[in-house]
């Protein structure tokens, strides 16, 4: 089980029908659900759907050289992020082990940061550690919080917001705050980042105009079954980011952009890319839903009694059941059967990333030797 933060509840456990997360995991603090968890996810991909993730830790960044500095420390290429833009970025260890992972949205002079609530607090840190002779303020602001707004219908709840039409990138809201456009969990998703104050009134408004409240069970079922790793839950301290599918710039929806440097642990993105393969890789686990109980996070993934991986995120999903994201050993074959502690597993085949390619390291090592 991930260590948790103690985190206040949301204001928002108060909407009608609302169940808070299960206790002792990173979402206690808001919704798990509202008394239809299976309806829920539906309206998230068919509707109009909201999530309250007002536990998400917020850092506001200002100062002329935010994105310049910004890009020495952190592994995505974002020294010249056009306004507006939103990209996910990652701090390393010297080993180049993902310490941080956070979604950034640069608007109007401000470097927006959202990340997990228990990490939070270590990545503010290290932020204004780095800072030195720089013109970049880290600051905490968590006077603001995230709502996510998910499905198809979201096109509607526009003029909820007080603007013309949902942005393609990100747009500053009346009230304070912004909506970005994000590519997951759903092809339709949307943050808000919206004054903590405002909240309530915010949520009334939203569910009038037709946003049925969701809960993170949803909001998580949907990240899961997208492939999507979350920090803490799906990985490790040993996972490094071509293990859970991190690699690509901000045009790719990825963390890590392969044509920069200078950032710390770039010597293990690189190696990894150019001449090796990482010995883990992030898969879609279906789990036995007639088990009498469900694994948890951390729990080895075996086979034949074999430890083989680590399982991540376990959810049950409106169409696929119950499911799971695992990190396993590079080399287990898709068709192996597997055991996720009270279950019997299987990889979903279509999740299994490609790796068959030749790298261009080992090719022109290949060459110089005469292969």
């Amino acid at each position: 089980m991930t260590e948790t933060q103690s985190v206040q509840p949301s204001p928002l456990l108060g909407a009608a029908g609302a169940v808070p997360g299960p206790p002792q995991t990173p979402d206690e603090a808001v919704a798990w659900h509202y008394g239809d968890p299976f309806p829920e996810q539906r309206a998230a991909v068919d509707a109009a759907a909201i999530v309250d993730r007002s536990h998400r830790f917020v850092i506001a960044i200002d100062g002329t050289e935010r994105l310049t500095w910004l890009h020495t420390i952190s592994s995505q290429h974002v020294a010249s992020l056009p306004d507006a833009t939103t990209a996910e970025n990652l701090s390393l260890d010297a080993n180049g082990r993902v310490e941080h992972h956070f979604v950034m949205t640069d608007l109007g002079g401000t470097t927006w940061i959202d990340t997990e609530a228990a990490n939070g607090p270590a990545l503010l840190a290290f932020l204004t550690k780095m800072v030195f002779w720089s013109k970049a303020e880290p600051r905490d602001a968590n006077d603001y919080a995230v709502l996510s707004l998910l499905g198809p219908a979201t096109s509607r709840l526009a003029t909820a917001l007080g603007i013309d039409a949902l942005p393609e990138t990100a747009v500053a809201l009346p009230g304070g705050g912004l909506v970005r456009k994000m590519a997951w969990p759903t092809s339709n998703s949307y943050d808000l980042l919206v004054p903590r104050s405002e909240l309530g009134e915010l949520w009334i408004r939203l569910t009038a105009a037709g946003a049925q409240p969701a809960g993170m069970w949803a909001f998580e079922a949907l990240r899961v079954a997208a492939l999507r790793p979350r920090l803490g839950l799906d990985t490790d301290d040993r996972t490094i980011p071509h293990e859970v599918g991190w690699i690509g710039g901000v045009e790719t929806g990825g963390a890590v952009h392969l044509e920069k440097g200078c950032y710390r642990g770039q010597e293990t993105v690189a190696r990894v890319h150019n001449l090796g393969k990482a010995p883990r890789h992030m898969v879609l686990l279906h789990l036995d839903g007639s088990a009498d109980s469900r694994p948890e996070p951390g729990e080895a993934v075996t086979a034949g009694g074999r430890s083989v991986g680590r399982l991540g995120t376990v959810i049950d999903h409106y169409e696929l059941g119950p499911i799971a994201l695992a990190l396993v050993k590079r080399n287990v074959p898709a068709d192996t059967q597997l055991e996720a502690g009270p279950c019997a597993a299987s990889i979903d085949p279509d999740s299994v990333p490609r790796s068959d390619g030749v790298q261009a390291g080992r090719a022109a090592v290949d060459r110089l030797r005469g292969r």
